[in-house]
C-alpha cells in the first residue's frame, strides 16, 4: 500500500473561521431510541470551513460555482514546497529552490512549522507575483496551509484576482505539518454544490 497523508484539518465546533463567517454547528434531528433506528444530524457551516476549494464565484460575481468546475486540477501530481516562517507574503524567492525542471501542475506551499489551533490574523499569503510566476510555469492549482491565499485584512484580494484572470484553482486551510518537500499525488475533490462559492474537501496526499 502506498503511504497516505491526510492534509485536512479536523472539522468540529472549534474549527476556526474567518471573522464574521458561519461557525460549524451540528444538531441532532433524530437519535437512536424507541421507535427510531438511526442517528441523523443537521450541519450548519460555511463552505470555507476546514480544507476547502474556492470556486471562481467566490471572487467573481460572474464566475462558476464550485459544482460546475472541472475536477481535473484537484487530482494528480503536486509538489509540496516549504516556505516556513517566510513572513506575510510568499514571494518567488521563497520557493525558487523547488521550482526546477519538471514542476507539476499543482503546487502546495507550507508556511507553518505547526498549524495553529485557532484563527491566525497574521497568516502568510501568496504574493501576486508568485501566482503569476506559477501560472507562467503551467501550474493549474495552488494550495496553502493558511486560511487564504491573500492577507486576512485584504480588501482587494490581489492574488485571488490573479487566479481569476489566469483561471487557476485554489485549496486553502491545508495541514502540511508532517509533509516533507517533494512530489506526491493530490486527491482533493470538492462536492458537487451547484450554487456554492466553495466546498469543503477531504484532501490527501499519496506517495508516488
Amino acid at each position: 500500500m502506498k503511504r497516505l497523508w491526510d492534509i485536512s484539518p479536523p472539522v468540529d465546533a472549534g474549527s476556526p473561521v474567518f471573522p464574521g463567517d458561519a461557525p460549524f454547528e451540528q444538531a441532532w434531528g433524530a437519535v437512536i431510541g424507541p421507535g427510531c433506528p438511526v442517528n441523523v444530524s443537521r450541519l450548519t457551516l460555511s463552505p470555507h470551513t476546514g480544507a476547502h476549494a474556492d470556486a471562481p464565484l467566490h471572487y467573481d460575481s460572474a464566475g462558476l460555482p464550485i459544482g460546475a468546475v472541472d475536477l481535473s486540477p484537484y487530482l494528480g501530481i503536486c509538489r509540496v514546497i516549504h516556505a516556513i516562517d517566510c513572513g506575510p507574503l510568499i514571494e518567488p524567492r521563497h520557493v525558487a529552490h523547488a521550482m526546477g525542471i519538471g514542476l507539476p501542475p499543482r503546487v502546495l506551499v507550507r508556511t507553518y512549522t505547526r498549524a495553529p489551533a485557532g484563527w491566525d490574523p497574521a497568516l502568510a499569503a501568496y504574493s501576486p507575483e508568485l501566482v503569476e510566476r506559477l501560472a507562467d510555469a503551467g501550474v493549474r492549482l495552488i494550495g496553502i496551509d493558511t486560511a487564504s491565499i491573500d492577507p486576512a485584512n485584504s480588501k482587494t484580494l490581489d492574488s485571488h484576482q490573479v487566479i481569476r484572470r489566469r483561471d487557476l484553482r485554489v485549496l486553502e486551510n491545508l495541514v502540511l505539518d508532517e509533509v516533507a518537500e517533494g512530489d506526491y499525488e493530490l486527491i482533493a475533490l470538492p462536492l458537487k454544490l451547484l450554487t456554492a462559492d466553495a466546498s469543503p474537501v477531504r484532501a490527501i496526499l499519496r506517495e508516488l
